[in-house]
């Protein structure tokens, strides 16, 4: 019997166990929907009761708007409400993350992902105000995505008090890996926190986080779930071990980047998803030969 010490806040609108899908593609380039399909079903088969569509792992900034919303709509018909989707609407443009989050909400969108704009390096009055125009552009909930090894700006403590008074506005991706401010933020705010940094995951169920949105699920969504499980029951020492199982996984993202790593390795388990497209490429023969030797090690 499960004695409840995993948060469950927010998990209405973004699951607990999410994983950061990649966008599939044909030999030629274009969207590979059946694909997409087939994986999103093979992901919620493992455990996931939560998908991002179109985030960074999707390759949202080189895939266009109309093969987004052809994803996602594909994915719910197929799924129905058997997980939670999550679309990716966020740019450093505000009025084209309005688009896509309007869009993505008509298209089935449960909630949205949001990230910090990048490039333009905005003020934290900006984000305020970029944050605040997508969240009263919609009717579903929106979860920040705080990355600033990608974006360079992060959003600050008192940034993310001020935006969580936004009706819509209820849940942090946080992959900035400040667990004390994020507990701060957690006990003082109604938001629902959630990891997106795999090595932390254990620490972050203990600073009051909901759950995951993950890369190295791809992999192994099964043991995320198992994790959050043991961890909810009280066996600490169970989640942890179940956590380093996962190292390899780990080394192996940091190593190649996100989605070629989860390219690459989906295809090693027999699950073609095609290549990445430009700038981003496939791995070399070392590097491939590295990869299947790093999910050995980790049992997968």
């Amino acid at each position: 019997m499960s004695t409840g010490n995993a948060a469950i806040r927010g998990a209405e609108h973004f699951g607990t166990i999410s994983v950061a899908m990649v966008t599939p593609f044909t030999k030629d380039g274009a969207i590979d929907l059946d694909a997409g399909v087939a994986l999103a079903g093979h992901l919620v088969d493992k455990g996931c009761d939560s998908l991002v569509l179109a985030g960074t792992t999707g390759e949202s900034p080189t895939v266009t708007l109309e093969e987004k919303l052809d994803l996602l709509r594909a994915v719910r018909a197929e799924l129905g409400d058997r997980a939670k989707l999550i679309a990716g609407g966020g740019t450093y443009n505000t009025a084209e993350s309005i688009e896509i989050c309007r869009a993505s909400q008509q298209a089935g969108a449960d909630s949205l992902l949001v990230v910090t704009p990048y490039y333009s390096r905005p003020s934290q009055e900006g984000l305020v105000q970029h944050f605040t125009a997508v969240a009263d552009a919609v009717d579903i909930p929106v979860c920040l995505y705080d990355i600033p090894s990608r974006s360079v700006t992060p959003i600050a403590p008192d940034t993310v008090r001020r935006l969580a008074s936004h009706p819509n506005i209820r849940a942090v991706k946080d992959a900035k890996g400040d667990l004390a401010a994020a507990m701060e933020l957690i006990e003082t705010t109604d938001l629902a926190w959630y990891s997106g940094d795999d090595p932390l995951n254990v620490a972050w169920l203990a600073s009051g986080a909901t759950g995951f949105i993950s890369v190295i699920g791809h992999m192994a969504a099964d043991r995320l779930k198992a994790l959050r499980d043991a961890y909810d029951k009280g066996d600490v020492a169970e989640a942890r071990r179940i956590a380093v199982s996962m190292v390899p996984l780990q080394r192996a993202q940091a190593r190649l980047g996100g989605v070629t790593f989860s390219k690459a390795a989906l295809k090693l388990r027999g699950i073609d998803v095609g290549a990445p497209r430009l700038p981003i490429i496939e791995p070399t023969q070392a590097e491939l030969d590295q990869l299947e030797q790093d999910l050995q090690d980790a049992g997968v």
